[in-house]
């Protein structure tokens, strides 16, 4: 008689848990896709958000006086060639303005670093300058040594960039690749606002370098580089107005004609 009972004991506790139902599995499944779904729905916002900024600041830009952005590139690039940050680096990477894209000028701080190089591997005054060239529509770029603005070559777009070998036929040095690490970048943009939001222009060219350096210094254990963003008065926006998503990546200190926003004070620390 005790058969049956020790039977029934064992059938009544069986762990159904082992062997979950198709109903849910289905379950889990069909969660997995909505929360999926409304991930992308709200990426899908930011998307649109970003593209109706983009195009206003375009118009912004567009109707600048000439006269005016001259004033404002002049101020501009004289409160970075001031600044002790700039002055203190010996590493940086900057992008070659191009005037058809209305970014802030860059050419007189970058004509002051190449008249001032440094000389090979003996650090004196002077700085190390590595600017982008982009290599592919897959926000893929790089960052190249130049010693010349003569090292410069127009690319398909008219932006002036390195050629992937010097005169010699030597390949450049890459950044990535370098056995010190960078200051300093500075860096364009399309919008900025107090926060330390970027807003750059679609292709994700730079938020998918920086991120990369930022890994690269932190596996050799080096200091992370200070991001600077050049600003127009008319690309600065109220806090809160730029969307963001996790892959952007925020800014340390924006320059505009008005003077230095420091938006990450320990990032001095950094120099």
């Amino acid at each position: 008689m005790t058969q049956p009972y020790t039977v029934a004991r064992k059938s009544l506790y069986r762990p159904c848990i082992l062997r979950p139902s198709s109903f849910t599995r289905r379950s889990v499944v069909t969660l997995t896709k909505m929360s999926n779904s409304n991930h992308q729905d709200e990426l899908d916002a930011i998307s649109q958000k970003k593209r109706i900024l983009r195009t206003r600041v375009r118009k912004a830009l567009k109707a600048m006086e000439p006269s005016v952005r001259s004033q404002q590139d002049n101020a501009i690039q004289r409160i970075v060639l001031e600044a002790p940050w700039f002055r203190s680096c010996r590493r940086l990477c900057a992008y070659i303005s191009c005037s058809a894209l209305r970014e802030v000028d860059t050419s007189k701080v970058l004509s002051e670093i190449l008249q001032n190089p440094t000389n090979d591997d003996h650090m004196q005054m002077g700085k190390k300058l590595y600017v982008p060239r982009v290599e592919d529509k897959n926000s893929h770029m790089r960052m190249l040594k130049i010693s010349c603005m003569d090292d410069l070559i127009a690319n398909s777009m008219n932006i002036l960039e390195p050629a992937p070998v010097d005169g010699d036929g030597n390949g450049r040095e890459d950044v990535m690749q370098a056995n010190e690490p960078v200051d300093l970048f500075l860096l364009p943009g399309l919008a900025f606002d107090s926060s330390g939001r970027r807003l750059g222009r679609g292709g994700g060219y730079y938020d998918t370098f920086l991120k990369n350096y930022q890994e690269l210094a932190k596996s050799h254990n080096w200091k992370q580089p200070l991001f600077v963003a050049l600003s127009y008065s008319q690309q600065i926006m109220e806090e809160g107005d730029i969307p963001i998503t996790p892959s952007d990546v925020p800014v340390d200190a924006l320059v505009s004609p008005a003077g230095v926003i420091l938006i990450n004070p320990s990032a001095l620390d950094r120099m």
